[in-house]
């Protein structure tokens, strides 16, 4: 079956290890595009942080964005929104009060007070470069929990992986743990990690299931790329699911097919494979 949708992470994937969209996937996606193939992209990172990615290729996108609790046009529609609980948001906040540095709380908003921390550390190194191209965006709220007068997108912990991982264990065996789902994403080269507490209805893969559902395309018509822990779901529903070559380790346990890395045109290499050509191989 020919492909219709075209699901691809950002970070890892579509951009390369210098935040850049080379010229080859830019043009396969636009080549895809123009055959009618519907191209989406999938991932963790806010609408308004990824839109700056969007309006660098010249085609038609979707943006399924904060880990699938928000599809949204380039052009700024919102489709689907899942928010998470504030009651949930709240006691997600207080069982990990420990790491609060952590913590930020990530609305859907306009433009300010969209993502809430307590404090900033002009030193903090791992943080910095997100908070100077975020500035507009965030706003103080001490304690954190005070920001809370509305249901907010996420709750979202950064960090070093060892305090991280400590957060994610204390999530997971909260007693409340069945009321949210958590997306991880890992960057084991910068001792960096990110965990995000969303609606428990989602993911990048269940969102993208209810997007392609509601375009009236079956998952076998799926393409699907990503590099990370967060894409799983993802790949696990695309018909199609390729992974990078600079993917985590766990990703390639599953026998998926296998691109380039996101530094060799990658994205460019598994468009160009498995939705370009009139008979695709998997040799």
């Amino acid at each position: 079956m020919p492909v219709r949708l075209i699901a691809l992470d950002i970070d890892g994937t579509l951009l390369d290890s210098r935040w850049q969209i080379s010229e080859a996937n830019r043009a396969a996606i636009a080549e895809a595009t123009k055959r009618g193939i519907e191209v989406a992209l999938v991932t963790g990172r806010r609408y308004d942080f990824a839109l700056p990615v969007a309006q660098k290729i010249d085609s038609p996108l979707t943006m399924i964005v904060n880990n699938g609790a928000l599809i949204r046009s380039k052009e700024g529609r919102t489709h689907v929104r899942h928010l998470l609980p504030r009651t949930v948001a709240r006691k997600a906040l207080e069982i990990t009060k420990t790491w609060r540095e952590c913590a930020a709380v990530v609305f859907d908003r306009p433009s300010a007070e969209q993502v809430m921390i307590e404090s900033l550390d002009p030193d903090d190194s791992l943080r910095a470069g997100y908070y100077s191209r975020n500035r507009e965006f965030i706003a103080f709220a001490k304690p954190l929990e005070n920001c809370l007068t509305e249901d907010p997108i996420q709750v979202m912990f950064s960090g070093n992986i060892a305090p991280v991982q400590e957060i994610e264990k204390t999530l997971r065996a909260a007693p409340f743990a069945k009321e949210f789902a958590l997306a991880v994403t890992i960057y084991a080269k910068k001792d960096f990690t990110m965990i995000d507490v969303i609606n428990p209805s989602c993911s990048k893969g269940s969102s993208l299931a209810e997007w392609a559902a509601l375009r009236g395309i079956d998952r076998e018509d799926v393409l699907a790329i990503g590099d990370n822990h967060n894409d799983l779901e993802m790949l696990n529903f695309a018909g199609i699911p390729v992974v990078m070559e600079n993917c985590v380790a766990e990703l390639k346990t599953f026998g998926w097919h296998e691109t380039r890395s996101n530094d060799n045109d990658g994205v460019a290499a598994a468009i160009e494979l498995f939705a370009l050509r009139e008979a695709p191989s998997c040799a």
